[in-house]
């Protein structure tokens, strides 16, 4: 694959808009939803809202590997520090684990609790009065403050190089111009 200062203009779309995807999801998860009794006749429409959203994201998520896979990537940027370096793949392959995992907990629970009848089919089925008897759910709220925390890391990291190191870490993931020859890789 040929060097190249960016990364390709599909896949920084994909990565700006699967952020504020992710986001909101675990908004409306932890400050909707998780807040809400199941009795509650509104939590009906904030569920189907946050499990269509789960099947976007995985969709999206599909497309945002094949992508990844398929294109060349800018030339590694390094932190000044080797364990930081080696860290920094781990921690953006561990969001598409995690993410796959979020959506496979998500949809496992649904399954479990009837949610394709009650939710998109509107069986006029109720909610089951927890889905804490789920171990799936039970997971998908371990995976979520997981997800919470990459973020946060992530978030971190990538103010650490604008701030700290100054090396236009940011540039990468913009809808610039992608160079195709050597000169730019280290840029």
């Amino acid at each position: 694959m040929k060097p190249v200062s960016r990364y390709h203009p599909l896949l920084v779309t994909l990565h700006w808009l699967l952020a504020v995807l992710i986001v909101a999801a675990l908004a409306v998860g932890f400050f909707g939803l998780a807040a809400m009794s199941n009795a509650d006749p509104r939590k009906m429409a904030v569920l189907h809202l946050h499990m269509a959203g789960g099947m976007l994201i995985l969709a999206l998520m599909v497309v945002r590997l094949v992508v990844r896979l398929r294109t060349s990537p800018p030339a590694r940027v390094t932190t000044g520090h080797a364990m930081l370096d080696r860290l920094a793949p781990v921690t953006h392959w561990g969001f598409y684990l995690v993410i796959l995992a979020m959506v496979g907990t998500g949809y496992a629970t649904g399954i479990l609790a009837g949610h394709p009848a009650i939710v998109f089919a509107g069986s006029g089925d109720p909610l089951p009065p927890s889905f804490a008897l789920y171990p799936t759910w039970v997971a998908h709220g371990y995976l979520a403050a997981l997800l919470a925390g990459l973020i946060a890391l992530h978030l971190l990291a990538a103010l650490y190089h604008h701030f700290v190191r100054k090396d236009r870490l940011f540039r990468r993931m913009s809808f610039a111009r992608r160079a195709a020859d050597s000169s730019v890789a280290a840029e």
